[in-house]
């Protein structure tokens, strides 16, 4: 990218972030909401975690987008994919688009989407009702780190949600609103931060679990977390 960019780097919760944390300079804490500024791979990145959940999630991208002046900002953790997606456990999915995959109306034919109801959730450049569109070239810097990486990859969309899919029937139900490759609590949020300061994003999830009935001795959280780091710092370091 040229000029040395200023990173913003997101995880969620220290689980998410150990093997990033044991690389950036000066290493930051475990802390939430804590914000830290350090050194990786030669870029001047700004480094938090922000908590679980969409309004944590907004309230520290906000945070970090008002008191810096970011150039790039990474969304990164674990997410659960949907069935049929292909993917599999420690596998690697980028984002092509964030969506709200609950903000609507229930109706006795079903949900419909914000559109339905006339009220977008910000208008700026263009109206955005459930759908944030991230930037695609960030997305394929992401998609060849990953697969240069060594892992296997996959491109999509994906869905935040408030509520997890615990169970097979609901997992293909939130997948089939937005072909949908996997599910994350924060990602929609930080995505219609990003948009309301014009900031390009990327977000970038390692695998932990197949969506079906919740059985976590299935899960292999560590792993997820573990190769998503890695592709993670790939990402910065090609950020130059």
């Amino acid at each position: 990218m040229g000029n040395n960019p200023i990173l913003a780097i997101v995880a969620p919760t220290p689980i998410e972030s150990r093997d990033i944390r044991s690389e950036i300079r000066p290493a930051p804490g475990d802390d939430l909401k804590k914000i830290f500024e350090g050194e990786l791979s030669g870029n001047h990145i700004i480094f938090t975690h922000c908590g679980v959940g969409k309004v944590n999630a907004a309230h520290s991208a906000t945070l970090l987008l008002e008191n810096y002046d970011v150039d790039v900002l990474i969304l990164f953790g674990i997410g659960g994919a949907y069935p049929d997606s292909s993917l599999k456990i420690g596998d690697i999915a980028i984002a092509d688009s964030e969506n709200y995959g609950e903000e609507g109306v229930m109706t006795k034919e079903g949900w419909n989407p914000m559109e339905y109801t006339g009220f977008q959730l910000l208008k700026n450049k263009k109206e955005y009702y459930n759908t944030f569109v991230l930037d695609a070239k960030l997305a394929q810097i992401a998609v060849r780190a990953s697969i240069d990486c060594g892992f296997d990859t996959k491109q999509g969309n994906f869905v935040t949600v408030s509520q997890c899919s615990g169970t097979l029937n609901s997992g293909i139900l939130m997948k089939e609103r937005f072909n949908g490759l996997c599910e994350n609590m924060e990602g929609a949020a930080v995505a219609h931060i990003c948009a309301m300061y014009g900031v390009p994003m990327v977000e970038v999830r390692g695998i932990s679990n197949i969506i079906e009935d919740r059985d976590m001795k299935k899960w292999d959280i560590e792993a997820a977390a573990s190769n998503c780091n890695k592709v993670v710092m790939e990402i910065v370091r090609r950020l130059k």
